[in-house]
């Protein structure tokens, strides 16, 4: 759980993040989320630009059912494994920085392999590192990846990800 210090996307007195079904359990929620996201994870993503708004109505996509802020920047503060994550005055403002140097980039298109890695790798780093919500920026983020890195012609083999692996490069261990 990301570590904020008074946090109004959680039940009074608890760290479960307020949801739709109104569960006050972490480990029901968990179950809850785990079935609804995949569930969305087998519809089609949402078509985009490639941009900012692309990138949330992915995150809202999958975790519509769970959260009603999803989508939506985070208001709070959150660090995670001693890490700080983008002030939430920022979000915003960075989000448009890191998609405006993907479109000066054409998407990723036209790039060798390596170039492509290279790109992706920034674009996934400076996502990571502004963490735009609350929760599951790592699985919109990935999501995102896997449509970007299609339409470049470099599309991602998730099934050869190992999820600790990247969870723990992404948690800068």
């Amino acid at each position: 759980m990301y570590a904020v210090a008074v946090d109004p996307y959680c039940y009074p007195g608890s760290t479960v993040l307020r949801n739709r079904p109104g569960l006050n359990d972490q480990v029901a929620l968990d179950r809850f989320e785990a079935v609804a996201t995949a569930n969305r994870f087998l519809e089609p993503m949402p078509a985009g630009r490639w941009g900012e708004r692309h990138f949330r109505a992915v995150h809202r996509h999958i975790f519509q059912d769970v959260y009603a802020w999803a989508g939506r920047s985070r208001t709070v503060r959150i660090g995670k494994g001693g890490s700080v994550f983008c002030y939430p005055e920022h979000i915003d403002a960075e989000l448009k920085r890191i998609f405006s140097g993907l479109r000066q980039a054409g998407n990723l298109r036209g790039f060798d392999r390596i170039g492509f890695i290279a790109g992706a790798a920034h674009l996934l780093a400076e996502l990571n590192a502004v963490h735009a919500f609350r929760d599951g920026n790592g699985r919109a983020q990935l999501a995102f990846m896997a449509l970007l890195a299609g339409q470049a012609g470099h599309p991602l083999d998730l099934a050869r990800l190992d999820p600790q692996t990247f969870l723990s490069a992404m948690n800068g261990r």
